[in-house]
């Protein structure tokens, strides 16, 4: 009978990462707002510091309006804009940097009083520092992404979004990875089984459909090719190739719509055959059969909604809640390859 080691064990450590990995759920969520409202080139500097307050009179406000004015999204989309307008994308992007913020705050300043305290579990304090360099690098990689589109492009560059977005999530796998590891200790053995390189590899799945989907909003893929199951009648879509391997891969509505699609279809056949192995499954602890089930659930909804999302041309509620449930299906994910680890 496998016995564990209750002595690393810390609650308080536990909520405070889960807290913080709801911020940065939330910080996923907002940043797929300013995406779909165009809104993520509103603020054309990077001030980490005085950045956090927005602007406090008009004049400042005409004057962030004017650094607008200078880059080819005003020039070439916005052309007609006025004042009050900007302003509304102004307050998306402005959130979402502030949650950024946030998010490093309430990890650092938490962290650096549980080091004081020696309330860290030993062997975590290296993954915390760990996530806090990554939180450090999210913030330069945001500006890298944001940079893409000030000069030459009218949107930032799909593949920086994909960075920017698969940095966040990996964040947020860590943190609820950590935060189950705090609250329940480490295992003194752990299950060896097929079940672990399965559930590990399905995590990993659903992340790179994650990157997929980044790549299909940062080229605005959702917008083309709104029937299902065919793509504008065919089971190909007419234009697929882009300028070269990369262009393809990474540039091309079609291609990476079409990615996208045979990703989710691959996804929902894993969790199905997960599900059905977890309900004949002996050995499995009857709290990851659960977990099972509730992932074969989400990916369910998860894949329903965004078939609805494409063939309603993806409205900023459905775009969102998409979003949104690729982060639940992500921690449904991290939550089952955790447990599977623990007999």
């Amino acid at each position: 009978m496998t016995s564990f080691l209750r002595s690393d064990r810390s609650g308080p450590v536990a909520i405070w990462l889960f807290v913080v990995a709801v911020l940065v759920f939330a910080m996923v969520v907002v940043g797929g707002a300013t995406r779909l409202t165009d809104s993520g080139l509103s603020i054309t500097q990077w001030k980490p510091i005085m950045g956090a307050l927005p602007p406090m009179s008009e004049e400042a406000w005409r004057a962030n309006f004017e650094l607008y004015k200078q880059i080819p999204q005003y020039h070439l989309v916005n052309p007609d804009m006025t004042l009050e307008a900007y302003k509304g994308i102004f307050w998306w992007e402005w959130a979402h940097r502030l949650l950024g913020r946030v998010v490093g705050i309430a990890f650092a300043v938490p962290f650096a009083f549980f080091l004081a305290r020696r309330m860290l579990p030993r062997r975590l304090i290296w993954r915390c520092g760990a996530m806090l360099a990554l939180g450090g690098l999210q913030g330069l990689v945001g500006w890298w992404m944001v940079s893409s589109g000030l000069s030459e492009r009218v949107s930032v560059a799909p593949e920086r979004l994909m960075v920017h977005l698969g940095l966040a999530l990996a964040l947020f796998v860590l943190l609820i990875w950590t935060a189950l590891d705090a609250w329940n200790g480490a295992p003194r053995v752990e299950e060896r089984s097929d079940w672990r390189g399965w559930a590990l590899a399905f995590l990993g799945a659903v992340f790179f459909q994650s990157l997929l989907g980044a790549l299909v909003a940062g080229n605005d893929a959702g917008l083309v090719y709104n029937d299902w199951p065919l793509m504008n009648g065919a089971l190909l879509p007419d234009q697929y190739a882009g300028h070269g391997l990369w262009g393809t891969l990474a540039h091309s509505q079609g291609a990476v719509q079409l990615h996208h699609r045979l990703m989710a279809y691959a996804v929902f056949a894993a969790a199905i055959v997960i599900a059905a192995g977890a309900a004949r499954a002996r050995r499995l602890p009857h709290e990851a059969k659960i977990t099972a089930y509730v992932l074969l659930g989400v990916v369910t909804v998860q894949a329903g909604l965004g078939v609805w999302t494409l063939m309603a041309a993806v409205p900023l509620s459905l775009g969102v809640l998409h979003q949104a449930g690729a982060a639940v299906l992500l921690a449904a994910a991290t939550a089952f390859a955790w447990r599977v680890r623990r007999p």
